[in-house]
């Protein structure tokens, strides 16, 4: 805690995706760290963690779209960062057979559009660029993927952000060589916490259906997924952001993911939430879907070795830590008190 304090404490940070789920999650981190954020990202869902916590009164928030270069200079250059971090996206795999064009604009082009501000404003700046573990092209193969394997993806989402992360190494290559804005890429697995509510999304689901007293309505049962709490791969970008700050020969490709043993399948995912909640059933039926990875591990042995990066939360405690923030929102907790529980868990994962 004590040196991202000092690494963060009266910088400028600027945050696309500030309110979505994990960029909520990082906007109250820095905050408690002592920096001073400027976000820029869609106006919030309703519901959405970023209503529910109120941030809009801890930060300088703009509601705009990544996929407006003008707009998005502009606002880059007004807050004069020290730091960037980039997680505005279109985060689903189903939305991307939905709206395939939106996708690829917001993913890639957005990533683009970032770069080239970054570039033509020229100040000198830390930038961590999030992506995804389904960048890499995924052969169903049990071991856990490497930075350097090779980029892919079966749907359109997983190829955008392959090529998000081409777009990263195209630009690191021909423009921050040897420049004082040193940019790295961020790669996390299947990330859970409390303040999710996307649709489509295993966790966001169960608890819709947990709070209604319905029965939980699974997809993949058997797929395999690195889950994590959303604190595992924010600590690691903010490490990441640390470090590179201090070292520009971090500017490289970086997984975030679980211990190998938390690679679990949905079904265990969906049979510990329920164990958390305290009641709830689940259910599948063989139908017609869109393809979706089987089985999907990373390979984190270089954070843990470069970073000194280590998960802290097993998957138990993960899953239990995400039902306990939604039980609490479930019961109508207030704002405050959200966010005050919100910064509780920042506190414990930070102490192990």
């Amino acid at each position: 805690m004590e040196s991202l304090v000092s690494a963060f404490r009266g910088r400028r940070v600027f945050v696309t995706g500030h309110t979505g789920f994990k960029g909520s999650w990082l906007t109250l981190w820095l905050t408690e760290l002592g920096a001073s954020v400027t976000g820029y990202a869609l106006q919030p869902t309703d519901p959405s963690m970023f209503r529910a916590l109120e941030l809009q009164n801890l930060c300088d928030s703009h509601e705009s779209d990544v996929r407006d270069y003008d707009g998005l200079a502009a606002a880059l250059d007004a807050a004069r960062p020290d730091f960037v971090f980039h997680l505005a996206a279109q985060p689903l795999v189903l939305a991307s057979y939905q709206d395939p064009l939106s996708t690829i604009e917001t993913n890639v082009i957005g990533t683009a559009n970032l770069l080239e501000a970054l570039r033509r404003i020229g100040r000198p700046c830390v930038v961590s660029i999030v992506t995804s573990d389904k960048c890499y092209e995924n052969r169903e193969w049990v071991y856990a993927y490497r930075e350097n394997e090779p980029m892919g993806g079966h749907d359109v989402y997983s190829m955008s952000k392959g090529a998000a992360e081409l777009v990263v190494a195209g630009y690191r290559r021909s423009f921050f060589a040897n420049n004082e804005i040193r940019v790295a890429s961020a790669r996390a697995g299947n990330v859970i916490g409390g303040g999710d509510w996307a649709e489509n999304r295993i966790v966001p689901d169960a608890i819709r259906a947990l709070s209604k007293g319905a029965t939980i309505d699974v997809r993949n049962p058997h797929a395999i997924r690195p889950w994590q709490h959303v604190l595992e791969p924010l600590g690691g970008y903010l490490l990441l952001a640390q470090k590179l700050a201090e070292n520009p020969e971090l500017a490289e490709a970086w997984n975030f993911g679980p211990l190998p043993d938390d690679a679990r399948t949905v079904q265990e995912l969906v049979e510990r939430v329920i164990h958390a909640w305290g009641a709830g059933t689940w259910s599948t039926e063989q139908r017609e879907q869109p393809h979706e990875a089987a089985t999907l591990r990373l390979a984190i042995d270089k954070a843990t070795a470069r970073l000194q990066w280590r998960p802290r939360w097993h998957f138990a405690a993960a899953v239990d830590r995400t039902v306990a923030w939604y039980k609490a929102a479930h019961d109508g907790a207030t704002a405050e008190e959200l966010r005050q529980l919100t910064r509780t868990q920042i506190r414990d994962y930070l102490h192990g």
